[in-house]
């Protein structure tokens, strides 16, 4: 098959390696995001499905708009038997839908029809799930709500984070469309329709997302701590900051009573902060604003921390 992969995340990367090691089908082209400034200095910098292809000699086409009448030209003069859509960051619309004859597959980062949207797996981890996975299906004009092809489930351990489970995911994600492909290739490709009735949705993440709301319980504030790493992270003001931001990189719950956001106690791993159902978290690891990660016995014995003060 002549195959244009799209894809701009790292989450592709694997997926892309199988297509680029598979020697029963050709990748044409690939489509990414254009670079973008990052960093201090804002250069310009390719996403990482761009960086990972290295040197190797495969067309890259990173369009604006990929739906615009002249990406739509370009992509049409590669004739692609089929397009594989990992991770990329631009929603298809029908006349790409209908490019390629054998039609547009996508791998998700959740069991669908749960966690349709942009953050499948950090949503997964922050709300506490025992079990997610992958789900491979063709595309169609509505989020991650065409015909499904395969599902595999992978457990999400209690020690996993949104950074941890996103590269065991994306490792089962290169798998299964292996496996895709192989159904494809032999027209054993099913198409079953999502039950709209359990259709959910996992919101692109923001920065303020990762706010602590002291008043939720203390699981649910841990598995954001678990969830939001490394991305967008979570974080606290500690009246000894100076209003400063400080990030909760790992936490654990323990026995607490008080009102939610007051630090109950402090002890030789670190702050203990009163949640909102009458457990408590044990900072164990914070990063200060513009300081390097330490623990939470670290922090404070730098940082004037004093029981019954309140974090914000």
């Amino acid at each position: 098959m002549r195959i244009i992969f799209m894809g701009s995340a790292g989450f592709a990367c694997p997926c892309l390696e199988t297509l680029l090691k598979n020697t029963q089908d050709d990748v044409v082209a690939v489509v990414t995001q254009p670079d973008r400034p990052k960093g201090r200095n804002l250069e310009l910098s390719p996403c990482p499905v761009k960086d990972h292809l290295g040197p190797r000699l495969i067309p890259v086409f990173s369009p604006e708009k990929v739906n615009s009448p002249e990406s739509l030209a370009r992509l049409l003069e590669l004739k692609p038997d089929l397009i594989v859509v990992v991770a990329y960051g631009q929603l298809l619309k029908s006349a790409l839908l209908k490019m390629a004859p054998l039609g547009v597959i996508n791998v998700h980062g959740s069991l669908l029809p749960k966690y349709r949207g942009a953050a499948p797996i950090q949503w997964a981890v922050a709300n506490g799930d025992q079990v997610s996975g992958v789900t491979t299906m063709y595309l169609n004009e509505r989020m991650d709500a065409g015909d499904m092809i395969l599902k595999r489930e992978l457990p999400i351990a209690p020690s996993d984070t949104g950074g941890s489970y996103h590269d065991k995911l994306a490792g089962v994600g290169a798998e299964v469309l292996a496996e895709t492909l192989d159904m494809i290739r032999g027209s054993r490709a099913p198409r079953v329709s999502q039950c709209e009735a359990d259709a959910t949705v996992a919101p692109k993440l923001k920065k303020l997302d990762g706010r602590i709301d002291w008043t939720l319980s203390a699981s649910a504030i841990h598995n954001r701590i678990r969830g939001f790493n490394p991305w967008p992270g979570t974080f606290c003001v500690l009246p000894s900051d100076s209003g400063k931001q400080v990030k909760i990189l790992t936490a654990r719950v323990e026995p607490g009573h008080g009102a939610p956001g007051t630090v109950i106690a402090l002890g030789d791993e670190g702050p203990l902060v009163q949640a909102g159902d009458g457990r408590a978290i044990r900072l164990l690891e914070l990063q200060p604003e513009g300081r390097k990660p330490m623990t939470g016995a670290a922090f404070l014995r730098g940082h004037s921390v004093a029981v019954g003060a309140q974090v914000l």
